[in-house]
């Protein structure tokens, strides 16, 4: 179950009924009153009927409304934490705040996707991509405006181990590029709302090539997330304030770490030569 019950009633509203979506709703804008309330008093605050309630849990996968009340409890307790932590009331940016209170919200904030991220990591899902990125024969990576950011990053990573390694920002190159992958081949996908259509294209093109498609992403329900053959799921929620993708960008990169680091032990000792290498590399230019 996911381990941010919010971020899972949030993704949930577009599939759900208009009286289920107005218990949704409720949550969402004041997640205390689930803690607070019974089921029956919940009911009637949506203006709908307990079997609603009752149904609206049991569509995020609980068994019912006393197990989603205690996720929303870990979830909200959890918040205070981290509110707690930087001394803060609210992480929400407000237009007036100093450049402190703008640092310890947005590092709140920052911090609490890479907790969540790493908290909601699927292992197992994890160690197949990095086991697949070993044996390809080639690996695409694709991603538009801030993923590409993130795209740019394991790029990096990936070519200082000697891996055959691609990424363009351009998306007709990465249609072209999608096109003549094989069954040999991985490409990995980066968008946080999982919508972006020419990476949701290029993932199609690469896929039906035959090559092994990773979306990441944080939207499991979103085309991009149904498109790949694997799924790995970030954890960041933006604010009107945070227009330039800040935590969805930080908790992509943690999880680029993390696969990065499982690539390196699925490799094992031959990755030192070029590790040291491009390091003795990059040393003499400074030097210079």
């Amino acid at each position: 179950m996911d381990d941010d019950v919010l971020a899972l009633v949030r993704r949930s509203v577009p599939r759900l009924s208009a009286a289920e979506a107005r218990v949704a709703e409720t949550i969402l804008g004041d997640p205390t009153l689930v803690v607070d309330l019974a089921i029956n008093d919940l009911a009637q605050l949506c203006h709908t009927s307990l079997s609603t309630v009752a149904r609206f849990a049991q569509s995020l996968g609980f068994s019912g409304y006393r197990e989603l009340r205690v996720a929303v409890a870990r979830t909200v307790t959890l918040a205070q934490a981290q509110r707690a932590r930087f001394g803060l009331d609210t992480t929400a940016i407000d237009p007036d705040d100093e450049p402190s209170a703008i640092a310890a919200k947005l590092a709140a904030q920052e911090i609490d996707a890479i907790e969540k991220t790493a908290r909601g990591l699927d292992a197992d899902a994890l160690d197949r991509v990095a086991r697949a990125v070993v044996a390809a024969r080639h690996v695409d990576l694709f991603g538009q405006a801030a993923s590409s950011l993130t795209a740019q990053d394991l790029q990096q990573k990936l070519a200082r181990i000697g891996c055959s390694v691609a990424h363009s920002a351009d998306p007709h190159l990465a249609l072209t590029t999608a096109s003549l992958r094989t069954a040999d081949d991985v490409v990995i996908a980066f968008s946080h709302g999982g919508e972006t259509q020419e990476v949701v294209r290029a993932v199609e093109i690469a896929r039906d090539a035959g090559a092994l498609s990773v979306a990441i992403t944080s939207a499991p329900d979103s085309t991009l997330a149904l498109a790949a053959d694997i799924a790995l799921i970030t954890y960041a929620q933006e604010s009107p304030f945070r227009m330039a993708a800040m935590s969805s960008r930080i908790a992509q990169l943690a999880l680029v770490d993390i696969l990065f680091v499982r690539v390196v032990q699925h490799r094992g000792e031959p990755v030192v030569i070029p590790l040291q290498l491009t390091h003795d590399a990059a040393a003499s230019r400074r030097r210079r």
